[in-house]
């Protein structure tokens, strides 16, 4: 079956690229398209270049060969890996999400709402737990109506109950909004949650798809061994299910780390 996207016109394309610093090539000849209706997740080792390619379709740095093409027009939500703020700095969740976005308090309240997490809105954001903050932060990302959602390491700080549901989440935010959604996670077990197409990366595209083809490539293999296949088998497996967790926002349990 083609992926949600896999008919749509490209949100992003990048053809060809290539990119490197202080003399040492970090990306080749990746060919990529990101489209509207589809989740796409990046994978791959640490220093595989997984942050840098984010970059080139963010539009935050260009390429040192070949070329990236973005739909005239695009919006593009960006959900980043980690955020600090000062602990004296009086900020509620409510304040937080209109900084940057002037929007109606009702179109905040539908976005927390979604989020599940309404109820945060005069709370402070150095308050609340990692779980929480993840959805803040796709709430506030969501508030400009995007048309590609881009989110690295989405699930860093939360525990494995909580990021299952987040995945789920990002699901019901491509179906509700048709949005592309592109994210970078080493959380190899959930990767089957909610994605359409895997891409794995190892300074170029080892190998790319659905999540079951990848899980039996000899590159997948390669990079990450015959138990992560397995664990990624034994996950969509348990997800196809569709058991029902019970909703605790508050675990803090670290996971995940950043890339290049």
């Amino acid at each position: 079956m083609p992926s949600p996207g896999a008919q749509a016109s490209p949100l992003v394309s990048l053809h060809d690229v290539g990119m490197g610093f202080a003399g040492r090539q970090v990306l080749t000849s990746i060919s990529l398209d990101l489209r509207k209706g589809e989740i796409l997740t990046l994978i791959g080792p640490n220093g595989a270049g997984k942050t840098t390619l984010i970059k080139l379709a963010l539009g935050l740095i260009e390429p040192q060969s070949g070329a990236v093409a973005r739909a005239p027009g695009i919006r593009i939500g960006y959900v980043p890996q980690n955020l600090s703020v000062d602990a004296i700095l009086p900020l509620t969740v409510g304040r937080f999400l209109t900084l940057a976005v002037d929007a109606k308090r009702q179109k905040v309240m539908d976005l927390l709402a979604m989020m599940d997490v309404e109820r945060l809105y005069h709370s402070q954001v150095q308050s609340i737990s990692g779980g929480e903050l993840r959805r803040v932060l796709l709430a506030r990302a969501l508030l400009r109506d995007v048309d590609l959602l881009v989110l690295n390491e989405p699930m860093q700080g939360v525990d494995v109950v909580g990021q299952a549901e987040l995945y789920r989440l990002l699901g019901h935010v491509r179906d509700e909004r048709g949005c592309g959604i592109l994210l970078v996670s080493h959380d190899l077990h959930l990767v089957m949650a909610a994605t359409d197409r895997v891409v794995c990366l190892d300074h170029h595209v080892c190998c790319q798809g659905a999540p079951e083809s990848v899980s039996r490539d000899p590159e997948f293999l390669r990079l990450f061994g015959a138990e992560a296949a397995r664990q990624l088998a034994v996950y969509a497996h348990d997800l196809s299910h569709d058991h029902t967790h019970g909703h605790d926002h508050g675990h803090d349990h670290a996971s995940g780390g950043g890339g290049q």
